[in-house]
């Protein structure tokens, strides 16, 4: 069975935009979490870690073996590591930061947690907006909050990673080809019937790779050109992002492939070898 780590791909209106597989694609295997979040439910990385939890626990006692794929980070480590027990923060706090500007906020957040400011771009209102909304409802920096980590199954599975880095100029003109056959395979019409909705523009769906970008398009604010380069500019720019994370971050002992041309049937038909 095959479970989704994908951000993207876990919200029902992103078929196209988060290259959801299709039915063919799937081969008749069963595939879990893949657009199980109507878009205006967030699906934080708690989240999605207690939904694949559960099952993987199903999985289990049914005697198969869950496939995790995604390029969502965060996603894996709050599954495998768990994550800080913050307390829900007060709604009023929450509004007065989410209210700032960034530049206000990042300047309160290094008068306030001059530990967390300094390890933040000064640009990166989602998590300066965190940070800053922790330490001003709990009294506890972020940083304190992040070493109780909690709800982790990393220690309770056998786990089988395969980290794939294939080379960067085969991956990006991925991502250029990839944004053009979403268009050809109806991208507009997806972004049109979300921007129906009338979402609040900061949920995670409105922001989405693509959405913004053709958006922007059917507002008649560029042209369809434009938006299809700055799509694919976001797009290179989300995958070296990746990259460098799954180069990086995971332990040194998870395997790491960079060749495109690796057989993974081989590979995952080795895992079944004990």
């Amino acid at each position: 069975m095959v479970i989704n780590a994908d951000s993207a791909q876990v919200y029902a209106d992103l078929a196209v935009l988060s290259a959801r597989p299709s039915a063919e694609e799937m081969g008749g295997i069963e595939h879990r979490l893949f657009g199980a979040w109507d878009g205006a439910i967030p699906c934080s990385a708690a989240d999605w870690a207690a939904a694949a939890k559960a099952e993987i626990a199903a999985l289990h006692a049914e005697g198969a073996v869950p496939v995790l794929v995604g390029g969502t980070g965060l996603y894996l480590r709050t599954l495998l590591d768990g994550i800080a027990p913050v307390p829900e923060i007060d709604p009023a706090v929450r509004a007065e930061v989410r209210a700032l500007p960034v530049g206000e906020a990042y300047a309160a957040l290094q008068a306030e947690d001059p530990e967390r400011a300094a390890r933040l771009a000064p640009a990166d209102s989602q998590r300066i907006a965190r940070s800053l909304e922790v330490v001003r409802s709990t009294g506890r920096p972020l940083g304190q909050w992040q070493k109780r980590l909690e709800g982790g199954i990393a220690g309770q599975i056998a786990l089988h990673p395969l980290v794939l880095l294939p080379p960067r100029d085969w991956l990006f003109e991925r991502c250029d080809r990839r944004f053009t056959l979403m268009l050809e395979q109806g991208a507009i019409p997806e972004v049109e019937a979300l921007l129906a909705r009338n979402l609040d523009p900061a949920l995670p769906v409105m922001r989405a790779i693509g959405v913004p970008e053709l958006g922007a398009h059917l507002k008649g604010d560029v042209s369809l050109d434009q938006a299809m380069a700055a799509g694919q500019l976001a797009t290179r720019q989300y995958a070296k992002r990746q990259y460098t994370w799954f180069r990086n971050q995971p332990p040194g002992e998870w395997p790491r492939t960079e060749s495109q041309n690796d057989s993974w049937e081989r590979y995952f038909a080795s895992l079944f070898q004990f």
